[in-house]
């Protein structure tokens, strides 16, 4: 278990603008949970896990998510929807309006750093208004030892204000009182005006994904990681409802990390993390036993409903389907200490294509993987959205949009150079329908895709060849013949349809939705990986 570190040290915020607070700094997690109670910011479940609500917002809110563009990122960063600019002069003025806020207040402080890889070590200060806000920090960012913080020198600053809104934000680039924003050349990140946790986590993870692969040559990724007994790294891509947490969780495998990493030019794949942050909406012991076991004193619910017994209703979407639990990693039995492992021999692309047309197993080129990293493909379903009624398809660049500063295409062909280096072999799994769409077609068996994933790690899969495997006609992509474990049937969605002309409308109806959505990266794509997407639009 992790040094909880507690300190006698003593520290002033006056060299930030924040004047005449009361400090409490680097608490124990008790120590905040008991201060969060104590204040009717909290309340205990029946296990004494501490329970929070974060008001107005219950998820990030990414149009109020602003990078200072100033002659350092300018001519960096890919400006967009993602991206959206905000001047250093407001810049100053929004922090000068938290400082000011800040001063005279009660608040919490914790020095902590993020990469667990000691040679990419990044030291930042949080600085949080609410008590459960500085004990998230401690769960989700890596613990400094005691000799740590005696000479602990932040790199990064966060101040984190939810009370605050801004009175006029039309007048300082916002679009209304609450704001998140990053300042690569001051090193500062904001976050007022929202309370949900989230923000703080998601700002320093897009602060990486600035700064490793421009200054340290370091690629960042949205992924979870898992490591053998052979030493063989493993990685799993996918976004939301594909089985990334599910499917790294393995009782044969010790988990790096369940969220954001890192793969150094040294082959090294680390975690950014010192915790994990995990949906609990429908969540039993019988389907998630790592995550159930792990909200326990020291986790952090948020937004949940309580039965009349202080049991948890993990069924109760009352508040937000986004209900949520952080935990420091060691509430995970088989972990990775610390959580970096070399050697990624296998790749992982997760989606759940409610379409049903794609291989539940393949096999992809450097440029198809390159492609497929770029289009961050999944499904929605009926019922998931208002107006969705049937299956739509949903695209995230690199699997993690909303936090990529740079053209995808710059992470694209990082992962696609050390693919190519380290001799990686890059799986897309498709996690999602067979038989036919979602309402016709089932789920993919979880039996059956963890009987793939374990023939890939383990070598099973046969050979790059025409006796082992298929090309599929539509998508290009090399599927297995044969798998221990899943009936040969299953391997060709083709075949689990029984009907060839609709499977084939789907399909290229679905690969028509892949080039439709790549038109957008196509001039910051090379040719070679322009051509790892599906080349057909019909028949």
């Amino acid at each position: 278990m992790d040094n909880h570190t507690p300190s006698t040290k003593t520290i002033s915020l006056e060299k930030y603008g924040i004047k005449n607070a009361q400090i409490h700094y680097q608490l124990e997690p008790k120590q905040l949970q008991a201060i969060t109670v104590e204040k009717g910011m909290g309340k205990e479940t029946s296990n004494g896990t501490l329970a929070i609500n974060t008001g107005k917002f219950t998820g990030r809110s990414p149009e109020d998510r602003f990078l200072v563009k100033d002659d350092y990122t300018k001519d960096r960063i890919w400006w967009g929807k993602s991206n959206k600019p905000i001047s250093p002069e407001n810049f100053d003025f929004l922090q000068g309006e938290i400082e000011a806020y800040l001063s005279g207040k009660e608040v919490f402080v914790r020095d902590g750093y993020v990469c667990a890889d000691p040679n990419y070590k990044m030291n930042v200060r949080t600085v949080t208004q609410y008590p459960w806000s500085n004990m998230f920090i401690y769960n989700m960012f890596l613990r400094p030892s005691e000799e740590e913080l005696n000479n602990f020198e932040e790199e990064w600053l966060v101040l984190c204000a939810p009370g605050y809104e801004c009175p006029n934000p039309e007048e300082h680039g916002l679009r209304q009182g609450n704001f998140s924003i990053l300042n690569f050349t001051k090193k500062i990140a904001l976050v007022a005006g929202s309370a949900y946790t989230g923000e703080m986590k998601k700002g320093i993870f897009t602060a990486l994904n600035f700064i490793l692969p421009v200054e340290k040559n370091v690629l960042p990724m949205h992924c979870s990681a898992n490591v053998g007994e052979n030493g063989e790294t493993a990685i799993f891509f996918g976004l939301s409802g594909t089985g990334k947490t599910t499917l790294s969780t393995d009782p044969d495998r010790q988990l790096i990390g369940d969220d954001e990493h890192g793969w150094t030019a040294e082959n090294t794949i680390f975690n950014f993390e010192g915790g994990c942050y995990a949906k609990v909406i429908d969540l039993s012991e019988e389907k998630e036993p790592d995550i159930y076991r792990a909200i326990k004193p020291g986790a952090i619910l948020e937004n949940v409903i309580f039965k009349d017994n202080g049991d948890v209703d993990y069924f109760d979407s009352s508040i937000t389907q986004n209900t949520r639990v952080s935990y420091p990693i060691y509430h995970i039995d088989n972990i990775k200490t610390p959580s970096f492992a070399s050697n990624p021999k296998n790749i992982f692309f997760l989606t759940a294509d409610a379409f049903g047309v794609l291989p539940p197993i393949s096999k992809l080129t450097p440029a198809q993987a390159a492609y497929h990293f770029i289009s961050g493909y999944t499904a929605k379903v009926a019922g998931t959205e208002a107006g969705v009624v049937e299956p739509q398809p949903s695209f995230s660049a690199c699997f993690g949009a909303p936090f990529m500063p740079l053209h995808p295409g710059e992470y694209a062909d990082m992962l696609s150079k050390k693919m190519k280096d380290a001799g990686v072999n890059v799986w897309l799994v498709n996690t999602g329908w067979t038989g036919g769409p979602y309402g016709v077609g089932t789920r993919m068996k979880l039996k059956y895709t963890r009987a793939m994933i374990t023939a890939a790690l383990t070598g099973q899969l046969g050979n790059y060849t025409y006796e082992d495997y298929h090309i599929h006609s539509v998508f290009g992509v090399a599927q297995p013949r044969t798998c221990p474990g899943v009936p040969t049937e299953v391997l060709s969605p083709r075949t689990t349809w029984n009907d060839d002309k609709a499977y084939y409308d789907m399909a290229f109806k679905l690969s028509n939705a892949f080039r439709e959505n790549f038109k957008q990266f196509e001039s910051g794509a090379s040719e070679e990986v322009r051509r790892g997407g599906p080349q057909r639009y019909g028949y």
